[in-house]
């Protein structure tokens, strides 16, 4: 098993649940797993020394809810409210062959491997034909078969998506030296009937799966769902049992108190998407007082057709700033707390609990920031500075389990030029350009 010294590094390590930066400090990898953090140099032996001086070692950034193949559609419906958006998205992706998908996933994860990104979660089409670009990437993510289902007349054991997603978590779940995991997956209250969706939860619990969904993303979603039902997403979700399993819930922007206590009794994770809420002007989820609440609470971009990129710093900045101006109260999300958005708390809604932060025993999972930019000096706080200041393009190395997939602007897992001639090909096939 080879062994790897970074030495000299700043590093941003978890001791005892606490974020300590440690300067001109070492990192020692065995195989896939740190074996050594410390200010001074380990008396072991390693098979190779890397210099990272100038280099700020933080844990691997992990996207929390995407629609990788949605990059091939960036640009498309820019500037509407997200229904009247949807129906911009949805002719297109009916004419998306599987080529085309995979070498949507495959930008994706160019885009996403070289700003510091080393897992995703995705609900998007055909997972199943995703699953060998997972294997290349050298990346870890949670794919999920996404079920819609508006039929009434819709019988669940006539109702093939369920039985694809069952099939997809058996034969792929935890595949590729566990790089790859499976979700099951709901779109949302308003594309699916209740018959369909108490059906899967129960089968998601049975298989010991975990639920991906979006909730109460838009203030007409929430309030058509009350109007209609007679309660809000949330609770609809939660009387059918699908919170029964571990659920990631995307946006949550117009979630309810009474929505938030039901998160937190059921220990549902949010996931926070400024750029996306913002930008289809949906609103501003109340994440502080979901953090109070004790929700575990991640971050994500959302697809690169409503951010429009798969930048994990920008949402982390975001994140940082978006709610201290709407609460006027600049003592809001900490630059802790959303590093922890970022890293830990994406990893335990993944169902990861070995990576997340840089922690002797915890996998190699790491992104290198090079500080030596005009923008991040002087380095006063390194927390601050990664919130408020970092850029996706000072990421010089994306590392998962202990292999380097991308440094100084070179991938190591993926072919960039191939990878971009053929999205284009697709994009001249999906828009006749």
């Amino acid at each position: 098993m080879s062994t790897l010294l970074l030495k000299n590094a700043d590093i941003i390590a978890t001791y005892e649940g606490s974020f300590t930066c440690l300067r001109n400090s070492y990192l020692g990898i065995e195989g896939d797993t740190i074996d050594y953090i410390g200010s001074s140099k380990p008396t072991e032996k390693y098979d190779e020394e890397k210099d990272m001086h100038s280099r700020l070692l933080i844990p691997g950034l992990i996207n929390s809810h995407g629609h990788s193949g949605m990059v091939l559609l960036r640009g498309l419906g820019s500037d509407l409210p997200l229904q009247d958006w949807l129906h911009q998205m949805w002719p297109i992706e009916d004419r998306m062959r599987v080529q085309d998908l995979q070498v949507g996933m495959k930008l994706a994860m160019l885009e996403m491997i070289a700003t510091g990104t080393t897992s995703f979660s995705d609900m998007y089409l055909r997972p199943r034909d995703m699953t060998a670009v997972v294997e290349q990437s050298g990346m870890k993510a949670n794919i999920a078969r996404c079920i819609t289902c508006p039929d009434t007349a819709m019988r669940y054991e006539s109702f093939a998506p369920a039985r694809e997603s069952i099939e997809l978590f058996k034969d792929f779940h935890k595949a590729f030296d566990d790089r790859l995991r499976i979700d099951f997956s709901i779109h949302a209250q308003y594309t699916i009937t209740d018959l369909i969706a108490r059906r899967y939860s129960e089968d998601c619990l049975d298989n010991g799966g975990r639920l991906h969904v979006h909730i109460s993303e838009t203030r007409k979603e929430h309030e058509d769902c009350i109007s209609q039902l007679g309660k809000t997403p949330t609770r609809w979700f939660a009387d059918l049992g699908t919170f029964k399993s571990p659920t990631a819930a995307a946006h949550c922007v117009w979630a309810s108190d009474e929505d938030i206590s039901i998160m937190a009794q059921n220990k549902v994770s949010v996931i926070h998407n400024p750029s996306s809420n913002m930008k289809l002007g949906s609103g501003f989820a109340p994440i502080g007082k979901m953090l109070r609440s004790g929700i575990n609470v991640a971050l994500g971009t959302d697809g690169a057709a409503s951010n429009n990129n798969l930048n994990m710093l920008e949402e982390m900045h975001l994140a940082s700033i978006i709610h201290k101006g709407y609460h006027l109260d600049p003592t809001l999300m900490k630059p802790e707390t959303v590093l922890r958005m970022a890293t830990a708390n994406g990893a335990l809604l993944q169902g990861r609990p070995d990576t997340g932060s840089l922690e002797v025993g915890k996998k190699a999972d790491i992104c290198a920031i090079d500080l030596d930019k005009p923008h991040l000096v002087p380095n006063l706080d390194p927390l601050a500075l990664l919130s408020y200041s970092a850029q996706g393009s000072d990421v010089c190395m994306t590392m998962v389990n202990g292999r380097i997939l991308y440094e100084n602007g070179q991938y190591l897992t993926l072919d960039r030029e191939r990878i971009l001639r053929e999205a284009e090909e697709s994009a001249r096939f999906l828009y006749g350009k």
